[in-house]
């Protein structure tokens, strides 16, 4: 059998892949580096040129979450989204799930650049022992391939094991689940972002345990033969004493690779950028896109006109999603632009975001609010200011 690929990678314009997780572990620990209470810094925010929030899932009694955690392709205007569905428990803190119930692996689907939104469960990914039954890739992927898209799941967000699923179809239909593993590196935790440079030739972007085994560290590694065996590039950054997990990457019109970094320490919780002219065999470090955000992964995406767009979570007061912008190739980044701060409480973001047809961004996330019950998934089609 010939399995055959387009990547949309993390998020971004690009022909792509996508990340999913086994919520239960990593859904069991909220970071709010600094403090749900704390406020931001600085209160000089930018407001988008025009944004309009969406509701793409909504349920009685259940949550959606974690967006970053599956994934998002764009194929013009027909838009798929990757999310857990879990059911709602109010806590005093952390994340608002029972976690005596199932979590289940969903998609959201938009024909109409993400305006509309229908879900449905994925039964297959949702199998809680998938990954006792991961078998071999059993061909060579093409990740040229137009409706391809790859989905990652891990088990622990320390120690993984990983494995991922395929669709040639725009995610109408999955296989898998096929075994991941790459040579040099150990306990993967796999989220998406893939960076295509050939038929069978891609980059991968991961992150794996810390010598303690707790997370994590991120790496990135390389196939040449279609997904079928995975080899260890480079490890990205020193070992951080608290950790460096969720990659976000685009490859820049000049070849260069630029990463995003989800950045934890006791005191404070930033997005890193890193650059690599080298294919990801050495990278530079540019410094921190952001403040202290509270802790949240981001999504990175390369406009057509070579701006870039960050956009993640905050989870600080007033809890909402942001973005920024470089017109630089991450050099520097530009203020804070508020895409929403009506969040209830700081159990959001987690974001993906994928540019459609018109070169509208469309970034969705989790969100709550303005009821404790409301844990939904929400999306924002919008475009950035101009400065």
């Amino acid at each position: 059998m010939k399995i055959v690929a387009l990547i949309l990678i993390n998020c971004v314009v690009v022909p792509g892949l996508t990340v999913m997780a086994a919520e239960p572990d990593s859904a069991v620990r909220l970071v709010v580096v600094g403090g749900a209470e704390e406020k931001s810094a600085s209160t000089k925010t930018l407001s988008p040129a025009m944004a309009q929030n969406v509701t793409v899932f909504q349920q009685p009694g259940r949550y959606g979450g974690w967006p970053a955690n599956g994934g998002m392709w764009a194929w013009g205007d027909e838009l798929v989204v990757d999310f857990t569905g879990a059911w709602f428990k109010h806590v005093a803190g952390g994340h608002a799930v029972d976690f005596k119930k199932p979590f289940e692996k969903w998609q959201a689907r938009s024909l109409d650049g993400g305006v509309t939104w229908s879900a449905e469960k994925l039964e297959l990914l949702s199998d809680p022992s998938a990954d006792s039954k991961a078998q071999p890739l059993p061909a060579a992927l093409d990740f040229t391939q137009p409706d391809f898209a790859l989905v990652f799941h891990y088990v622990s967000q320390n120690v993984g094991p990983s494995f991922f699923y395929v669709s040639t179809n725009r995610c109408r239909d999955w296989q898998g689940p096929f075994r991941f593993a790459v040579e040099g590196v150990e306990k993967i935790a796999a989220r998406t972002d893939l960076v295509v440079l050939g038929q069978h030739d891609a980059l991968m972007f991961g992150s794996a345990a810390k010598t303690n085994n707790k997370e994590g560290r991120t790496f990135c590694a390389r196939t040449t033969d279609g997904g079928q065996t995975w080899k260890l590039v480079s490890f990205i950054g020193p070992e951080p004493e608290g950790f460096a997990i969720m990659p976000a990457t685009v490859r820049l019109k000049n070849g260069a690779l630029l990463t995003s970094i989800r950045h934890a320490e006791k005191s404070k919780a930033m997005i890193d950028v890193y650059r690599s002219d080298d294919l990801g065999a050495n990278w530079k470090f540019l410094g921190a896109a952001t403040g202290n955000i509270g802790g949240n992964p981001s999504t990175l995406t390369l406009l057509a006109d070579g701006r870039l767009v960050l956009a993640y979570g905050y989870r600080l007061k007033p809890f909402g999603i942001r973005a920024r912008v470089s017109t630089d190739d991450g050099a520097t980044w530009g203020e804070e632009i508020m895409l929403r701060g009506d969040g209830l409480t700081g159990d959001l973001g987690y974001p993906r975001t994928v540019v459609r047809a018109d070169g509208k961004l469309v970034t969705a996330y989790y969100f709550n609010g303005p009821h404790d019950e409301d844990r939904t998934i929400q999306a924002t089609v919008w475009t950035p200011p101009v400065e």
